[in-house]
């Protein structure tokens, strides 16, 4: 069942021979930066990686063997949060040349890549990076792990999601809302002046209520939407993968 314990192989911990030609890799992006009082730094990175394993896990395999899983890239473009002491931003430019540096190396064996984003601020990049490498002729794309009810930033969503993924990580006394307006009204404010500005707790939306339980629903729900997609191949014009179903 997607989002379940099944996970795909870890490139990192493979030898060289046992690495098929021809494979199917997926590729976790993440970022490093603050997730309020009570979330880990590595919150978008932890999500983009199980989302990623869980996905591989659940996929079927090609010819050339399972898909495999990369390290995940941990830093992306963070700026927005950059006013919060333990963030670390590459920016937008040096974030493009590493994924399609990344994906040219993958390219020299794999069969296709497909990029798991964890962090919305790494959009740019990655419609900017993979829209290169296709007109290079690569078979690469690229899809997100958000959900359409979740809330913007380390609110109940996210919350959930490590309370189930990485418990050990969440320090719920330190758990306070934010700003809960919707992200698009938001929006302008965060582009202008980053959320520093907008939410002093580094907090968008309002933890309260996060439970394990619904976090291993949404962690499925997101594996469930990356596999469906991923299966049909379907890209837009800047190599997003698309729901066959919409």
């Amino acid at each position: 069942m997607p989002g379940e314990d099944p996970v795909g192989r870890d490139l990192a911990d493979a030898v060289w021979p046992s690495v098929p030609s021809g494979a199917l890799v997926l590729v976790p992006v993440g970022s490093t930066e603050q997730h309020g009082p009570h979330l880990p730094l590595s919150t978008d990175t932890v999500i983009a990686r199980a989302v990623a394993e869980r996905s591989a896990g659940a996929l079927p395999a090609t010819p050339a063997g399972p898909p495999l899983v990369a390290p995940a890239i941990a830093y992306g473009a963070s700026g927005e949060h950059a006013d919060f002491p333990g963030t670390v931003s590459i920016g937008h430019d040096a974030l493009r040349a590493v994924l399609v540096e990344t994906v040219r190396s993958l390219a020299l064996w794999a069969g296709r890549v497909v990029l798991v984003n964890g962090h919305g601020g790494n959009t740019a990049a990655l419609d900017a990076a993979v829209g290169r490498l296709r007109a290079e002729g690569h078979d690469v794309a690229w899809t997100g792990c958000g959900v359409p009810y979740g809330d913007a930033h380390a609110g109940l969503t996210e919350t959930s999601v490590m309370l189930h993924l990485a418990p050990d990580l969440v320090v719920r006394p330190n758990a306070v809302a934010g700003d809960t307006r919707p992200l698009a009204e938001l929006m302008p404010d965060l582009v202008a002046h980053g959320v520093r500005a907008v939410s002093p707790s580094g907090v968008l939306g309002d933890p309260a209520g996060a439970s394990a339980e619904q976090g291993r629903q949404i962690v499925r729900a997101m594996t469930t939407a990356v596999v469906r997609r991923v299966g049909a191949g379907l890209t837009d014009s800047r190599g997003r993968l698309l729901d066959p179903d919409r």
